[in-house]
């Protein structure tokens, strides 16, 4: 192996709550090849986690008994092939929007306002103001549990709001992870994408939380509605257990106020989810992913 293995790594560092537990080891793969070849060798019944930038994310206090891969920064390939853009997973999605319209290509703006990886945005179908990530998604590379790459189609998915899956009877294939994909975008005005890109970001930074650590959207919005106008109506903006504290700028989001633990934060999202529930009839489903265990061990190392 050519890439960096550590052991009990804290995960607090690789997500963006800033929140967690350890991980029983993380790899950094060198490359593709590196990763295939890691993934080939780790024992079949290990529990494996993908992690970009670490913005729908979170990490239980007792940790994940797994093996973490470390994509960020690592298969951060981006280039223009045959008027498609090809990006691997550890691309972040702000700067394949800023890649796009650098080379004259439109309808990746959106991707500036996502917070996270290529790979997590493929795995969610991410999306922002009115766009998705697989509006734009040509063909993408995968990898499975025993190294194996396979080129996919979207026709190979189910894809909808917020949710991506295999359409497979076999379980095992549902083992695969995106390492790269390839956009279809439109030939445009770069200048006028850049703008478009900028009026995007000022946007975000005068609605969200971004001077605090947080995930970005805690939940989905439910159909015909928004999650944040039921919280707020809800009267939740400002609630607080522990380190954790609904938004008072934006409803669904949660910050880390600095002392934040996981368990904190989960607890949070229970309390809204509640009173969502009791007083306004709507469960509202969570967006952001939370695996390993409580620090009594309750939890499941799987993620749910």
């Amino acid at each position: 192996m050519r890439g960096t293995l550590r052991l009990n790594e804290s995960m607090a560092k690789h997500v963006s709550w800033r929140a967690g537990g350890q991980v029983a080891q993380a790899y950094v793969p060198a490359d593709l090849e590196d990763l295939a070849a890691f993934l080939k060798a780790l024992p079949q019944n290990e529990s494996v986690l993908f992690v970009g930038l670490g913005s729908n994310l979170l990490v239980r206090d007792g940790g994940f008994r797994g093996t973490v891969i470390l994509m960020h920064a690592v298969l951060n390939q981006v280039r223009v092939e045959n008027e498609r853009i090809y990006a691997e997973a550890g691309v972040a999605s702000p700067k394949l929007a800023r890649f796009s319209a650098k080379h004259d290509f439109e309808g990746a703006e959106f991707l500036a306002g996502i917070p996270g990886t290529i790979g997590g945005a493929l795995a969610m179908n991410a999306g922002c103001y009115g766009a998705e990530t697989w509006e734009v998604v040509d063909e993408v590379l995968t990898i499975d549990r025993h190294g194996e790459l396979r080129h996919r189609q979207p026709a190979d998915y189910q894809i909808s709001y917020r949710h991506v899956a295999l359409h497979a009877e076999n379980p095992e294939t549902n083992q695969e992870w995106f390492v790269a994909a390839w956009f279809k975008l439109a030939r445009g005005d770069g200048a006028l994408s850049q703008q478009r890109i900028k009026a995007l970001l000022q946007k975000r930074i005068g609605a969200q939380p971004l001077n605090r650590p947080n995930a970005g959207s805690v939940f989905r919005n439910p159909p015909g509605d928004y999650a944040a106008r039921l919280i707020e109506v809800c009267g939740l903006k400002g609630v607080r257990i522990g380190g954790a504290q609904v938004s008072e700028k934006h409803a669904n989001f949660i910050v880390n106020l600095g002392d934040a633990t996981a368990a904190d934060i989960e607890c949070l999202i229970s309390r809204v989810q509640d009173t969502v529930r009791r007083e306004r009839g709507v469960l509202l489903e969570r967006e952001v992913r939370i695996v390993g265990d409580s620090v009594s061990g309750s939890g499941v190392n799987h993620g749910q």
